[in-house]
């Protein structure tokens, strides 16, 4: 971690400083002798998944009982923003995996508990997020995919759209509506992927975060038992936004990592490269830019642990997610295109990997609630909901 975090008034204890550290040391011998190829061929390294399986990485929040480390939201905050230093593809796999581990373990049942978190902690096998419908993205009350009663279980019909980790998870959470229009007939279903019914319809292509797998699922009549259904018919519309207030500090943590690595590139740069006789760093054009750069850098840092450490300690903390998200995804994305600027031609080429950071930050402000979904929050949380 750069010494920014070290430094900073929120101090970290030593075994959150121990797992961002691990998670640093992984994506340095694991992720970035590869990374390049790996964006280039649109790559989903699933055999990495394996490794920060056994170290405990896709177990971070999960309670030890499980077979999790059972530690807090700071920790994962940080092991995030050390893979996205590197990587923010395996960052955000990581992310919603976490996302839907931490879902079961507040909503599910003992049942649901037992079954799945010990193959999310310990047994290799990832976590999907199916919301998005061709006409259910930021307004997720608009869910049409359907849940039939039959039996003792569900019939489960519908397509779902860029769905994280859905081409190579073990287990999906899903929405489906279980009665008619509206927020409250929206139910939460966990559905094991080998289902005779669930596939892949198409794999998306996308701007960045090559290494993350995005795909739309179909699910034609699938079968589920009564059991798969997470929390209690309705309330799958409040589950979703639960889960979601919980991954933007993933996200927001995500974002501060390609902010760190665009700030690393453009100090390194900013060094090395002469201009008029001296190391371009040396111009106020350029060293103001990564001046900016450290402080939003420091400020997005703060935000996320703040968060963080509510979301850790069981305090109200949506609020400061969203905060943490919006400022933290809107200065990745500020400062990458600066790292660009700062490397001139080369960080258009992609000899450098700003022109990478520059692609992958931008998702940040789009994903898991977009930046003006975030200000309304953040708006209402002040102002109340006012009709016009």
């Amino acid at each position: 971690m750069l010494e920014t975090a070290r430094a900073s008034a929120f101090e970290l204890s030593d075994e959150q400083k121990q797992i961002g550290a691990l998670a640093a040391e992984i994506a340095a011998r694991e992720i970035a002798p590869n990374i390049v190829k790996w964006d280039r061929e649109h790559f989903f390294p699933r055999e990495l998944y394996s490794k920060l399986c056994a170290a405990g990485i896709l177990g971070i929040i999960v309670p030890e009982e499980y077979g999790g480390v059972g530690a807090d939201y700071v920790s994962y905050a940080l092991a995030i923003e050390e893979l996205a230093k590197v990587d923010a593809g395996t960052a955000v796999t990581v992310s919603v995996h976490s996302m839907i581990a931490s879902a079961i373990n507040r909503l599910g049942s003992d049942e649901q508990r037992r079954y799945y978190l010990p193959k999310l902690a310990s047994e290799n096998s990832l976590a999907a997020f199916a919301l998005t419908e061709p006409d259910a993205g930021s307004d997720a009350s608009g869910v049409r995919s359907s849940a039939r009663h039959d039996g003792d279980g569900y019939v489960l019909n519908g397509r779902k759209q860029w769905c994280t980790n859905g081409a190579y998870s073990g287990v999906i959470m899903g929405m489906f509506r279980t009665g008619e229009a509206g927020k409250r007939s929206i139910s939460a279903f966990l559905i094991d992927n080998d289902l005779p019914g669930v596939s892949v319809e198409r794999t998306t292509e996308k701007l960045g975060i090559h290494t993350s797998n995005t795909c739309d699922l179909a699910f034609d009549d699938v079968r589920v038992p009564a059991t798969a259904l997470l929390g209690s018919e309705g309330d799958g519309f409040g589950n979703a936004m639960a889960a979601l207030h919980g991954g933007r500090i993933g996200i927001a943590a995500q974002a501060c990592g390609i902010l760190a690595a665009s700030l690393d590139a453009s100090v390194k740069f900013a060094g090395e490269r002469v201009a008029f006789g001296k190391p371009i760093g040396a111009f106020q054009g350029i060293s103001f830019k990564i001046a900016q750069m450290a402080m939003d850098l420091d400020a997005a840092r703060l935000l996320t642990y703040r968060a963080a450490a509510l979301c850790s300690a069981g305090e109200p903390f949506v609020i400061e997610a969203s905060k943490a998200k919006l400022f933290a995804s809107t200065a990745a994305c500020k400062h990458a295109a600066a790292a660009i600027q700062i490397h001139g031609g080369y960080g258009y080429t992609n000899e450098f990997p700003v022109e990478r950071y520059y692609r992958d930050a931008k998702i940040t402000e789009i994903y898991e609630g977009t930046s003006e979904i975030q200000q309304i929050i953040i708006a209402r949380s002040l102002l109340g909901k006012i009709d016009t």
